[in-house]
């Protein structure tokens, strides 16, 4: 059972709630077997004898009170005799408020019974579909991030060169300390060697800090040392890997400098995560992004949807298929020590940092099947490669790699009781620094042979968000499609990415905004990118991703494996869920290869769309509530030229906005009235200035919006833009009097029944596949939402029955005149009768897909776009 069918059976529980056999339908509804049921009814799978209870061992304890809830709750939660049944739930219930505990995650709840659809995912457990548990951010890796940005501070405060090549040297700088301080933590140097040194042979003014600390930095670069080389100086190893090669200035320190820099020193460096360090870091040296330490930070568990289908899955099952056979196993230790992992925008290298990390310790569970084994790590840094493009994060992505690698070491030698020497460093990941879009990745990571699997979360930008080199960037790669200019700068990427592993023993997977995989970027994109030879094996269709940051940074993402066409498996991923299916289509549906393209008029028996009435007036037809007033005071007999004026925000915040509406046939009177005459000759004056034709010609009539559609008795009115949050794209009748403003859509005089098709779950599923994206926001247009809508031929009787919902929704609605349309369809308020008639709405129209019911949203868009298919054959066909 999967996560849609458990919500909607939790919805039909709570419609009516029976007392007498609640626990029974909460546990049938997340899929426990009926028989099992039964035998608890009877008593045999009971473990209590109390009228109150039902006890299923490692399962529920489950109790119901009159009174007194929270004192029970509490007793039952610690007492012996409920925790020797070991049940994962403890649950207790007045019928009206519900507390429950999970006992293996230690986490409770409470919430009124009458919204347990809204809470109901803190049981799926019961339905085998367990909760990941997520690392939260380490507080040593916060402190230290805050305390480097107060030095960082001081130091550009006393520095202040901003010139590339000194801010360079400072990114070098800083990365020299980071690993200086974590060394000094982790058995690498001598226990706290350089935080003593500097604190035992510096100024107290930090005069002589610069000079001592480049000392130490040149020491470490030399293996063979001067007989005459103090002790101070050689008590530094000699470190290599590249880190402390080139000469660069060290900045100036002060007293308060330097203080900050012993104070750094005092934390333990052996508890810092590089993997989520790395991005902490990246905000030191970028104060606008001090808010939010770590927003870079992808989380591991994010990463974890890249990698394991990406390659982490095939090479545990390789393991499985091996490990009775040491030859077998010593191959696929081989073929790990040659895996190549590439991250084309790696940042501080988080990605990176953990597919080395995932790659080790697989190579640890094969080293434990061969006993008799030399163990000794063969996976080295330079297989991970990475492009870069801001300096400082190029080179924390180089250390952090190095840190990962001594803490895998660490681990390895506690596992097997080896331990390679950390030093002298060996080479580093190879990182580049540089803009990858403009860059041969070919050349940085050759793919002439071998395995390798380009991994990421590359920079999405949409259109509004970038800036002059993005927009030559993208131009560089797509000046050759249609439309490139609309592209999210992501795609560059996919492009990239898309042409480097054809015909290679090569895979790719990015972490991207959904919106690529929606609206109009699907047709544009896609086909071109995959063309004859490529497929998508895997995706994530649509998550919200976030990280542990303080300033958690979330957006609605997709992450999607491409290959090399195959004949293996392709899998979807939903809510904990997998599914495998024959095909994965651009909209990442099961289902065949399909692009929903733009058509100027309804693929079903429906009738025009229009776009909403466009003043083109420069405010001058335009009033508030307050200046309506105030113009009829002053003109009274101008009334009858006033309308209501109605967009998204109106409609949906219930606030007011008024226009002139002037008819050809009233012009005449109208211009009689001053004030109105003088706004139409400001209208006049806008619209002939104007550099855009289409605005000179709508100079000829001033007085009125560029097109005036009017209704004869009501219009529908459709917002442009939705929340992604609302079940339902909230929507709505006006009076034949009340103007629809552009951009929003307008149906004229519409039978009641199109309203019902447009309400329903099967519209918004279509939409929020087929939509263009406004930010994360639904952009709904009817050239390709409405239009492309596939819709069956239905009969009078299915129009009325659905016309008498829609009169029903509507008196459900104007029960509640005191809140707004934003409200009713704000999915935290939904009044639960309005929901109910929705649901019958649901029913009703999906009845005219077909009889038996749908039972995932993945289902419903399945069967839409083979409709959609069969339709458009159809109508091509004539």
């Amino acid at each position: 059972m999967n996560i849609s069918q458990i919500e909607e059976n939790v919805k039909s529980l709570i419609k009516k709630i029976n007392k007498e056999s609640f626990i029974y339908d909460m546990l049938l509804a997340y899929g426990t077997p009926k028989n099992t049921i039964t035998r608890v009814k009877k008593g045999s799978r009971n473990l209590s004898k109390n009228e109150n209870e039902v006890v299923i061992k490692k399962k529920i304890f489950f109790a119901h009170f009159d009174k007194d809830i929270d004192q029970e709750f509490e007793r039952l939660s610690k007492d012996s005799s409920t925790q020797k049944h070991d049940p994962r739930f403890v649950i207790a219930t007045d019928y009206k408020t519900i507390k429950a505990l999970d006992t293996k995650l230690d986490e409770k709840i409470e919430f009124p019974l009458k919204e347990f659809n809204k809470k109901f995912d803190f049981f799926l457990p019961l339905a085998g579909i367990e909760k990941k548990e997520f690392k939260h951010e380490n507080p040593i890796d916060v402190k230290a991030a805050e305390k480097l940005a107060k030095l960082f501070d001081l130091i550009k405060k006393d520095n202040p060169k901003s010139d590339p090549k000194s801010l360079h040297s400072l990114n070098v700088f800083l990365t020299r300390l980071l690993f200086c301080y974590f060394a000094e933590d982790t058995d690498i140097f001598p226990q706290g060697l350089f935080t003593d040194s500097v604190g035992s042979h510096t100024q107290v003014d930090g005069s002589d800090l610069s000079e001592y600390l480049a000392k130490i930095f040149e020491i470490m670069n030399l293996e063979k040392r001067s007989k005459n080389t103090p002790d101070y100086l050689n008590n530094f190893p000699y470190v290599n890997g590249g880190l402390f090669a080139e000469n660069h200035p060290i900045p100036m320190f002060t007293k308060k400098s330097r203080e900050a820099l012993l104070d750094i020193g005092d934390l333990n460096w052996a508890e810092i995560n590089p993997d989520i360090f790395g991005s902490m870091i990246q905000a030191v040296v970028h104060p606008d992004q001090r808010a939010g330490l770590g927003m870079h930070y992808t989380s591991v568990s994010n990463i974890m949807k890249v990698i394991e289908p990406l390659f982490l899955n095939d090479l545990y099952e390789e393991l499985e298929k091996s490990k009775k056979s040491e030859t077998k196993l010593r191959k696929l230790l081989k073929r790990l020590s040659e895996i190549k992992i590439f991250d084309p925008a790696c940042g501080s290298g988080n990605f990176l940092i953990i597919a080395y990390k995932e790659l080790r310790k697989l190579e640890m569970l094969v080293y434990k099947k061969l006993p008799n084994e030399m163990k000794f790590s063969y996976i080295p840094l330079r297989n991970f490669y990475g492009i870069e493009v801001d300096d400082f994060a190029h080179e924390v992505a180089t250390l952090s790699l190095w840190l990962a690698e001594h803490q895998m070491d660490v681990v390895f030698k506690e596992e097997f009781g080896e331990l390679k020497p950390s030093l002298p460093l060996k080479d580093g990941g190879n990182i580049h620094a540089g803009n990858a879009i403009r860059m041969d990745w070919g050349q940085v990571c050759p793919n002439n042979e071998g395995e390798i699997y380009l991994i990421g979360n590359p920079p999405y930008l949409g259109f509004k968000m970038q800036n002059k080199s993005h927009k030559e960037d993208i131009k560089i790669i797509f000046e050759s499609f249609k439309n490139y200019k609309k592209f999210d700068y992501i795609a560059c990427w996919m492009y990239k990415a898309a042409k480097y592993i054809v015909g290679k023993n090569s895979r790719f997977a990015f972490v991207s905004t959904n919106s690529l995989y929606q609206g109009e970027h699907v047709g544009l994109l896609w086909p071109t990118i995959l063309g004859d030879k490529l497929e998508f094996f895997y995706a994530h269709p649509s998550f919200r991703w976030s990280n542990n940051a303080k300033s958690n940074a979330t957006v609605t993402c997709s992450i999607v494996g491409v290959r090399n066409i195959s004949t293996k498996e392709k899998i979807i991923y939903n809510n904990g869920q997998e599914a495998k299916v024959k095909n994965i289509n651009l909209y990442l549906t099961p289902s065949r290869d399909v692009v929903v393209e733009k058509r100027s008029r309804p693929l079903s028996e429906f009738p025009k769309m229009l776009l909403g009435n466009m003043p083109k007036d420069d405010g001058n037809f335009i009033f508030s509530e307050t200046e309506k007033n105030e113009f009829l005071k002053k003109n009274n007999d101008a009334k009858q030229y006033i309308r209501e004026l109605i967009g998204a925000k109106e409609f949906i915040n219930s606030s007011k906005r008024f226009c002139l509406w002037i008819e050809d046939n009233d012009v005449k009177e109208a211009v009689k009235i001053k004030d109105i005459s003088k706004r139409i000759e400001k209208v006049k004056e806008f619209r002939a200035s104007s550099t855009d034709k289409s605005a000179n010609q709508m100079a000829l009539t001033p007085y009125k919006f560029r097109e005036q559609h009017v209704a004869k008795s009501n219009s529908m009115i459709i917002p442009t833009v939705t929340s992604e949050r609302r079940e339902y794209i909230p929507m709505g009748f006006l009076d034949k009097n009340t103007v629809i403003v552009a951009p929003n859509n307008a149906i004229y005089d519409p039978e009641p029944y199109l309203f019902a098709i447009l309400s329903s779950k099967m519209h918004m599923v279509w939409i929020k596949a087929v939509a263009g994206r406004l930010e994360s926001r639904i952009r709904y247009s009817s050239v390709l939402c409405y239009n492309t809508f596939p819709f069956p031929k239905m009969d009078k009787d299915k129009k009325e029955i659905l016309k008498s919902l829609v009169y029903k929704l509507i008196g459900v609605r104007e029960k509640y005149t005191s809140k707004s349309i934003g409200d009713l369809y704000d999915p935290d308020k939904m009044p639960v009768e309005l929901l109910e008639v929705h649901n019958e709405i649901d029913r009703e129209v999906e009845q005219i897909y077909r009889k038996k019911e749908f039972s995932s949203d993945e289902e419903r868009l399945a069967f839409l776009f083979d409709l959609y298919e069969k339709m458009i054959e159809e109508d091509n066909n004539g």
